[in-house]
This record gives C-alpha cells, structure tokens and sequence, in this order.
C-alpha cells in the first residue's frame, strides 16, 4: 500500500508543487486548503478546510483514517503573511498569522500523533528563511515562522521515542503568488513586480530566486523513511545561498 502524505495549503505555490512532486514518487496525496479550488488532478483528494479552525482540522484527520486507514506523513506548508510594520498591525492581522502559522501546526501535531505513531512517520514543517534572518515590514510572519522553527525542535524531542521524525524547511525567495503578493504590497520597493523578483534572484548566490518544485524536493527528502532517516530535529534552509552571505560584503 503506498504511503499517504497530508498537504496543508495544497492550493499555493509550494503546496501544489508539492503535491506533485510526492504523487511523482509515489505516494497517495490529500491536500487541503481553505480556498475552495476547481480543476484539481485527479490523483489529489482535496479537503476544502480552514486549518486554523480547531474542529475542522480534527475532521481532516477523521476523514483521513475512515478513506485511507494511514498517514505516514504530515507537510504544514500552510502559510498566511501580512506585510506591514508593527505599529500599522492590528491585533487581529498578528492573531490570524499566528493561528494559521503556528497554531494550525500545533493543532495538526496533536490530531495526527496517534495515525503517525502507528506508521511512525514524519512531520516537515514548512518554516521561513524569516526566521533566521528577516526583512522590514513581515514582523508577523517572521516572528511565526521562528516559533515554527522552535515547535519543530520540540515536537522532534517528544515524538522520537515514537519513532516519529520532525523536520522543518526554511525556503528562501520562491518565484510563488504569495512572494508575488507580498512585493506588490510594497514589502520590497521599486519596480514593477517581475523586476523586483529578478532583483531579489540577483541578490542571492545562485543569481536566482526558487522555484516551487525545488522546495518540494527538499520535502520529500525530510518526508522519506529511507532518505532522511537519521534526521530530526533539523532546520533545511533552501534559499539559494541568500542566508550565506555577509549583509556587509
């Protein structure tokens, strides 16, 4: 029987590279996400769900054990970002990233434990490169993919007598609509959209930004029994060499 993985935030950039990536190797994929898409492969089995929502995150869970009896295999890649200074950041806008961002994960944590216990399987959360090294203007979102990076090396340390492995990611730029978004907000300036992505890609060592499916590789590294077995605990920064570099050179 082929192993199952569980997608959060299946519908953007990295969560449907993803996807495919896995479904090349393999695996039987189910995503979900809380935008209610169209036009899904047929090989996914899309949750439309908002993983933020306690009670719902549970059904994805229910629903996954009652459709596939397993899970072997849990991507928290769902992600929400505001970019604006702290001073302009209301209460809400902080609250809303950090249950999306990090609550979500704790959540899922805590409702896939038994299933991934009986597989002994693997979580990778999918943190940020903002969590070691941040720019103006994405406080929020940077400061909820550092407390991703520290739930990643506790939920490592509490689930490896259980042969549970946990691992995070930290892409760096990735050429997805969520990067897109956020320069058009304003998080970078000058230029039109395009030019300011081929500006950031110049900036790192590689001269590049990511592609979405190069971060999925990386996860499915962190994922497979085989490839990454005596890993965990561990951050895997993807970014280019953009982190490698002396902000003064």
């Amino acid at each position: 029987m082929n192993n199952v993985v569980l997608i959060t935030g299946v519908a953007g950039g990295i969560g449907s590279a993803t996807a495919r990536v896995f479904h090349e190797a393999g695996w039987r994929v189910v995503g979900t996400d809380l935008r209610a898409v169209t036009g899904l492969p047929d090989w996914l089995h899309f949750i439309h769900n908002d993983i933020s929502d306690p009670d719902a995150l549970e059904g994805i869970f229910t629903e996954i054990e009652t459709r596939d009896g397993r899970l072997d295999v849990v991507v928290n890649n769902a992600a929400f970002q505001v970019c604006k200074p702290i001073v302009e950041t209301t209460v809400a806008e902080w609250d809303q990233v950090m249950a999306a961002n990090v609550r979500s994960v704790f959540l899922a944590a805590r409702y896939a434990y038994p299933l991934l216990k009986k597989s002994q399987g693997a979580i990778v959360n999918v943190s940020s490169v903002h969590a070691i090294a941040t720019s103006k203007n994405i406080a929020a979102y940077a400061a909820s993919k550092g407390a991703l990076l520290a739930l990643t090396r506790a939920m490592a340390l509490e689930f490896g007598e259980d042969g549970i492995r946990v691992n995070a990611v930290l892409p760096g730029a990735v050429d997805t609509p969520m990067l897109h978004s956020g320069l058009s907000r304003g998080h970078v300036e000058g230029g039109s959209v395009d030019e300011l992505v081929r500006g950031l890609g110049h900036k790192h060592v590689l001269g590049r930004v990511g592609q979405p499916e190069e971060i999925g590789r990386a996860i499915l590294f962190l994922a497979d029994n085989e490839r990454s077995s005596f890993m965990t605990g561990q951050a895997l920064v993807v970014d280019g060499g953009a982190t490698a570099r002396l902000s003064t050179e």
